[in-house]
């Protein structure tokens, strides 16, 4: 198993006055020695708020990627909009990975734009990012960019996806794992943190743990209302006291 970054830590704390303090992952690295990654597939999964897509973000700018998606050599920026939490923390890596990519479903749009005034599409496809739909698009760039060997950082790439194409990303997954690749992804998908022999981290008002997928609210909550979901609706939609 190969893990280019083992690991992050947090070296500085944000100003007082910062929204960063208001995030519960904050004050979870302000009170570990490193929060380490210890598998080839890492899940930052939680609730809205809890700072797993901004702590991803922080990540990637700091790896050397775009803050709004792309590899180390993309430039463009739309609007400057990531926090500083980059500057705060520092990426404990071992061997520097052959290839690499931050994805986020958030700014795809910007990514494609930049793809096809700058680019050749023939690495990515040979089609314009915008002539596809979201998810092709999305999948065609993983299946022709990721070339493996690799870190690749997803942020809540089930956006693009339907629950089929999302299975398609696990496979393509898998072959990139074997071939030495880590992933570090946010996600809200019950289906994607199945994933074999990854690790979750739950990110909560009260810091990170490890935690298992059958363990997390988004499993349990979509289990159940699959099960009943005439009983779900009937107790959502109940106005009577």
């Amino acid at each position: 198993m190969i893990n280019y970054l083992k690991g992050i830590k947090l070296r500085q704390s944000p100003d007082t006055i910062s929204y960063l303090n208001e995030l519960p992952v904050i004050n979870y690295l302000a009170g570990v020695e490193s929060l380490r990654f210890n598998s080839q597939v890492t899940f930052f999964v939680g609730e809205n708020g809890t700072g797993k897509s901004t702590l991803l973000e922080a990540i990637a700018v700091s790896m050397g990627f775009n803050a709004e998606g792309g590899s180390r050599d993309f430039s463009f920026s739309t609007k400057d909009t990531h926090s500083d939490l980059c500057d705060l923390i520092t990426t404990i890596k071992t061997i520097r990975p052959k290839d690499g990519f931050f994805l986020r479903a958030e700014s795809f749009y910007n990514t494609a734009s930049y793809l096809d005034n700058n680019s050749t599409l023939l690495r990515y496809g040979g089609t314009s990012f915008h002539e596809q739909s979201h998810g092709e698009a999305f999948l065609s760039l993983v299946e022709n960019r990721f070339e493996g060997s690799g870190l690749y950082l997803l942020d809540e790439p089930e956006a693009a996806l339907s629950p089929q194409r999302l299975m398609t990303l696990m496979v393509d997954m898998n072959q990139l794992v074997n071939k030495n690749s880590q992933f570090i992804i946010a996600t809200h998908s019950p289906i994607l943190m199945t994933f074999p022999d990854s690790e979750l981290f739950y990110f909560s008002e009260s810091g990170i743990k490890n935690m298992s997928y059958k363990d997390t609210e988004h499993y349990k909550i979509t289990k159940q209302f699959l099960n009943a979901p005439e009983q779900m609706l009937h107790y959502l939609f109940d106005t009577d006291d």
